[in-house]
């Protein structure tokens, strides 16, 4: 059977909901954490460049919390228009931007952590080995894959 285009449309927003959902609470569970640290006694004491860090980190993950709804809000407001085929191509570019957010989030809130035990030259250590693990699963590999052209599975 072949599939219409507005039937790949809706699997394909469908897919990418899916996966939205599997990050989007991810990042909520972080950026909840991240609320919360700001009013914890220790942080007080935390010093100006572990400020600037935790700012950052958490304006990341607000930032990725925005790119990971928006798609479900251009879907909600477009809803039985015959839109999807539309918004799939910016909803995808919107998640893609998320995830990078969220991938800056994770270190940032690791280079903290990692800083407030052990100090920095292991979080630094700690930080650019995550931030590369992250780079290379999360974006060169699907690239590399993109650009050789490996041909999708036969569904």
């Amino acid at each position: 059977m072949v599939e219409s285009e507005s039937d790949r449309a809706k699997r394909n927003f469908d897919e990418l909901l899916q996966e939205l959902r599997v990050a989007q609470t991810g990042n909520q569970i972080l950026f909840a954490f991240l609320l919360t640290v700001a009013f914890t006694p220790r942080f007080a004491h935390a010093s100006g460049g572990e400020k600037f860090v935790y700012v950052g980190t958490l304006l990341c993950a607000s930032a990725a919390t925005a790119l990971f709804i928006a798609p479900v809000n251009h879907h909600r407001l477009t809803f039985r228009r015959g839109m999807k085929e539309r918004i799939l191509p910016t909803s995808s570019r919107l998640a893609v931007a998320g995830v990078f957010f969220v991938m800056l989030a994770l270190v940032g809130a690791l280079f903290l952590a990692v800083h407030t035990v052990v100090g920095e030259p292991w979080a630094a250590l700690a930080t650019a080995t995550a931030g590369a693990t992250y780079v290379v699963l999360w974006y060169v590999v699907p690239l590399i894959r993109r650009i050789r052209g490996y041909p999708p599975p036969e569904v």
